[in-house]
């Protein structure tokens, strides 16, 4: 039996968690089983390193089979606990994941394969003619992954209704479904988008309104090129017409499992639709829908819950920018906002949340991260991933003290497909070049980034 009275995942802990332990191992004693499997406690920071608390002594002690321990372990700990007779045994997890050969290693102190804890962010590509993923996003997608590495598609919309950017990816017709078929592979994830009023008639089913929180639109946008985006003014969603597009997420969803994908990113920020009823800078909603962060975020969430529903939780990530003020869409209490979701979150016990730090500040001369996810980031019991402006020194530290589990990375990804083998052996990076991010060659800014390799 596999027990972890010293956690607390899923809002689920014990005021007593030794005394429910110990409990539950003499009550094991009577029924003979043959071991019992125990979770240490979180690790703690302890002379600037990440420590295992060793808490399961008593427990230990007081089981009469075999005694199996897990949390945290590397070689040699796990030696040291079996050789004091802390344990019998050590569960590996993300080691034995990444080293199928781990016991081989140990054995001669071999070097391991490391697991990422560097993700591919979602980047919006517009290289998907038609809207339907194209025979080049194979390689370009293949490049990028590694043993034990999460990828997160470009932004991929739910309906004909999330258009908002010219040769984007969609996931609600078969059509599309089949195009993602050979290029998922690796540890995958798709992100779910609907750009809202993130749109203009050119892009809308019939020349409709684009469909949003609110009918307020938003200021033209002068692009990286010089050019101008013009925005058509949005049409407010009736009350009645919010469950349609709660469904549309659903069946993407769906869609995406369909096509051979690990789970989905449900996107959550940079002034989308979700963020667009989320953010009382664009809310303007009288109904169950607008007014208090509970109602405001209430779209979100039955979102999620559409979803979770659907392909279960542990398949379900979400991306939130609380913090964020992008295409007009902010919010007057923005660490509110990202604890009330959070907490919300650990309800449905999806697998992770993807937050984006605030923009970069000049201090001392040079720009630095905010780093204010931290209470979220204590708030949510399962995988935190952070991201915005992280180059490898900070990742590596912010990992290290606990701040976040998991870094995504964007645009320094984009320009080097080995970014987990560069930034293992400190190598230099390819530069990225911005002119090219939202081009439709399918080669140039794309797949043509040199690896290491052909660097040097």
């Amino acid at each position: 039996m596999r027990l972890s009275p010293f956690a607390d995942y899923m809002e689920s802990w014990d005021s007593n968690p030794e005394a429910l332990g110990l409990y539950m191992v003499e009550a094991l004693n009577k029924y003979g089983i043959v071991y019992c499997h125990m979770v240490e406690p979180r690790m703690s920071i302890m002379d600037g390193r990440r420590q295992i608390p060793h808490r399961l002594l008593p427990m230990r002690k007081a089981f009469k089979g075999t005694f199996i321990a897990a949390g945290g372990y590397d070689r040699e700990e796990g030696n040291k606990v079996v050789a004091e007779g802390y344990t019998d045994l050590v569960a590996y997890g993300r080691w034995f994941l990444a080293n199928p050969d781990l016991p081989k290693r140990f054995e001669l102190n071999g070097p391991l394969n490391k697991y990422d804890r560097i993700v591919l962010a979602p980047l919006t590509r517009s290289r998907s003619y038609g809207n339907v993923p194209q025979p080049h996003a194979i390689l370009y997608y293949s490049q990028r992954t590694t043993k034990g590495g999460l990828l997160i598609t470009e932004a991929t919309g739910v309906s004909d209704t999330a258009q908002g950017y010219p040769e984007t990816p969609g996931i609600w017709t078969k059509e599309q479904v089949e195009a993602w078929k050979p290029i998922v592979d690796g540890v995958f994830f798709c992100q779910l988008w609907h750009v809202g009023r993130v749109s203009n008639y050119g892009y809308q089913p019939n020349g409709q309104a684009p469909i949003s929180s609110t009918d307020r639109g938003i200021k033209p946008v002068t692009l990286h090129d010089g050019t101008t985006e013009e925005y058509s003014a949005p049409r407010r969603l009736r009350t009645e017409e919010i469950p349609h597009v709660v469904n549309d997420f659903r069946l993407a969803a769906r869609n995406a499992i369909e096509a051979g994908f690990d789970g989905v990113e449900i996107h959550g920020a940079h002034g989308y639709l979700i963020e667009q009823f989320m953010k009382d800078s664009v809310n303007d909603r009288t109904d169950e829908y607008g007014g208090s962060v509970e109602n405001r975020c209430r779209f979100a969430l039955k979102v999620v819950e559409a979803i979770v529903k659907e392909i279960g939780a542990d398949r379900v990530g979400m991306r939130l920018s609380p913090f964020a003020d992008y295409m007009e869409s902010w919010d007057l209490n923005p660490e509110a906002l990202g604890l009330y979701m959070v907490e919300a979150l650990n309800k449905y016990g999806i697998v992770y949340c993807h937050m984006v730090e605030p923009r970069m500040s000049i201090m001392d001369g040079r720009c630095q991260i905010p780093h204010r996810l931290l209470p979220m980031r204590k708030a949510f019991k399962k995988t935190f991933i952070a991201a915005g402006g992280y180059d490898r020194e900070e990742g590596n530290k912010v990992v290290v003290e606990g701040y976040t589990d998991l870094v995504a990375y964007g645009r320094w990804f984009l320009a080097n497909p080995d970014l987990p083998k560069r930034f293992e052996l400190n190598s230099p990076l390819n530069k990225y070049d911005r002119s090219t991010f939202y081009t439709p060659d399918p080669v140039v800014g794309y797949t043509d980034y040199p690896f290491l390799e052909c660097s040097n």
